[in-house]
């Protein structure tokens, strides 16, 4: 049955990888994987981590599985750092399983928005991460794209975002990026938010709200804003968060996906059908990267340790962000770049052209998506005037 497989075509951001890993410049960087990395290009395990590795390895007394929802505590934390003491959980309408990392609990909610509505569509931002599109297509739902980002004056589009929300039918999903919007940077702000929130009730369509950077955007709270602020407007929220970034815990596959519902009885009829999906895909989740995240969130000394080195992450990134622009600024370069210093998040398109980005790669060993996207914490001070200068080299000519 193999023989009938035609070959896919490699991912195009796995691709960059295995190009860069080859290539032999001394002076080569990384700007495309999304991963955050520190001034010497590591991708670090956070003290707060070790501490609380440690601390499993000591106390862990079993091997057993945990469960379809995962680790029942770690869920709890996870819907608490999302939510605050908001008023959904205070009405127990809130129900999370634990999922093999951002990923997965996107394919576990399609997989759910398929049990509710077969015909329903998903309607993402234009551009949206990539996987979004494949991962519900997978699922069988349709997928529909909505105006989001201008690349020509580097801004939202948010009348027209909101004139196309407005078409949406009843019974359709909305993904929305919580903050860090990937790959623009490009988020919305509290009344927009209120705007779009108002709309969902209005409309009838069901948000899901995709928040894998809380912290790296303007703060923990901030940056679950938005999703709070759709909370106190809709009955019915698909909430997927991701603990790769704000934790790094890339490898560990660490996420949840969290449901709220009009009242606590639904919940649960909606949390039943929920683990049947996570039955049918994966049965249990991996215990590890729950078991830190719950042993940091459990210990004050430990929150307040990984609150301190998410706020350096954080800092590093809005760091690079003004060092770039003010870099850049000084390269006699006919292009404006002061946008990046606007945006939020790890990512950031740079608006140049596909050959432009192919010069970038082949003259200087600098790797970015053909999108034009830019991981901004793959700078460094040790590097950012050979990268100003290559930019500057491939705009002018």
């Amino acid at each position: 049955m193999f023989s009938v497989l035609k070959p896919l075509p490699t991912d195009p951001i796995l691709g960059l990888m295995a190009a860069y890993k080859q290539d032999t410049n001394p002076n080569k960087i990384d700007l495309g994987v999304g991963v955050y990395k520190d001034e010497l290009g590591n991708t670090p395990v956070l003290k707060a981590v070790k501490k609380a590795e440690a601390f499993r390895l000591e106390n862990e007394t079993s091997k057993s599985y945990i469960g379809l929802a995962g680790n029942l505590d770690y869920c709890q934390k996870m819907e608490s750092l999302l939510l605050g003491e908001h008023k959904t959980l205070l009405a127990n309408r809130v129900r999370t399983a634990q999922a093999p990392g951002g990923t997965g609990a996107l394919r576990v909610a399609a997989e759910f928005i398929m049990r509710c509505n077969p015909k329903a569509t998903v309607w993402v931002t234009t551009p949206t991460w990539a996987n979004h599109i494949s991962l519900f297509e997978a699922a069988g739902l349709t997928v529909k794209e909505y105006p989001y980002y201008d690349y020509e004056n580097k801004d939202l589009l948010f009348d027209e975002m909101i004139n196309t929300l407005k078409q949406v039918p009843k019974g359709d999903v909305v993904l929305l990026h919580a903050c860090c919007h990937n790959p623009s940077g490009m988020d919305l702000n509290e009344a927009q938010w209120k705007v779009v929130a108002e709309l969902a009730k209005e409309v009838g369509f069901t948000p899901l709200v995709d928040i894998a950077y809380q912290g790296f955007g303007s703060s923990l709270e901030e940056d679950a804003r938005g999703l709070r602020i759709l909370a106190d407007a809709v009955e019915e929220l698909i909430i997927c968060s991701s603990c790769s970034k704000n934790f790094g815990l890339y490898r560990e596959r660490i996420g949840a996906c969290s449901l709220i519902a009009k009242d606590s009885a639904t919940a649960d009829i909606s949390n039943s059908v929920l683990l049947s999906v996570v039955r049918s895909i994966y049965s249990m989740p991996p215990a590890h990267g729950a078991d830190i995240v719950n042993t940091i969130l459990s210990s004050t000394e430990l929150t307040q340790m990984w609150h301190q080195e998410l706020d350096e992450m954080r800092s590093r990134i809005n760091g690079l962000r003004t060092q770039i622009k003010e870099t850049l600024a000084t390269k006699d370069i006919a292009q404006d770049f002061s946008f990046i210093e606007r945006q939020h998040g790890m990512f950031s398109f740079l608006g140049i052209n596909k050959e432009q980005i192919t010069r970038l790669q082949k003259e200087y060993g600098i790797y970015i998506v053909g999108s034009s996207r830019v991981n901004v914490a793959g700078v460094s001070d040790a590097n950012i005037e050979y990268f100003a200068n290559a930019v500057a080299d491939v705009c002018k000519s």
